[in-house]
């Protein structure tokens, strides 16, 4: 699979543990940044992300900030994108399974990095449920305000 990854400052080190991860399950990764930890700004990173992800050059997007929060925010600013921000393996999974989820988020202070790969592998092996969930995953693209 094409995945891209894009972190804040306070993500970088989880960043780079999971570029690795994913490598060595044989994805192609595309690194987005930063490529230290000097302070930046996560919407930055959380809109290009969303961008790649939204125009099919990945397949899925790795978001991560100190929290999750904030850049999870900014990638769903996307109508393309439906970002989940998970702390465990069955919410990386159901955010797939019934949302259909193309971008997963989690906060390197929040989540180690054993748990962080956990989530990850259940993401990228879960498939999209389809059936009851179908319509209402395409309301989330086409919200009716």
């Amino acid at each position: 699979m094409r995945i891209a990854i894009a972190s804040d400052h306070a993500a970088v080190e989880l960043k780079a543990e999971l570029r690795a991860h994913l490598i060595g399950l044989g994805h192609q990764v595309a690194d987005l940044g930063p490529e230290t930890a000097d302070r930046v700004d996560y919407p930055d990173f959380g809109y290009k992300l969303a961008a790649v992800v939204a125009d099919g050059t990945a397949e899925y997007g790795v978001a991560l900030c100190g929290s999750g929060i904030g850049i999870s925010m900014a990638v769903n600013r996307e109508p393309r994108c439906r970002c989940a921000r998970v702390d465990d393996p069955l919410s990386a999974a159901l955010a797939r399974e019934h949302n259909d989820a193309n971008v997963i988020a989690m906060g390197a202070r929040l989540i180690g990095v054993d748990m962080a790969k956990a989530c990850l592998d259940a993401f990228l092996t879960t498939e999209f449920g389809e059936g009851r969930h179908t319509g209402r995953v395409a309301k989330l693209s086409n919200p009716p305000c």
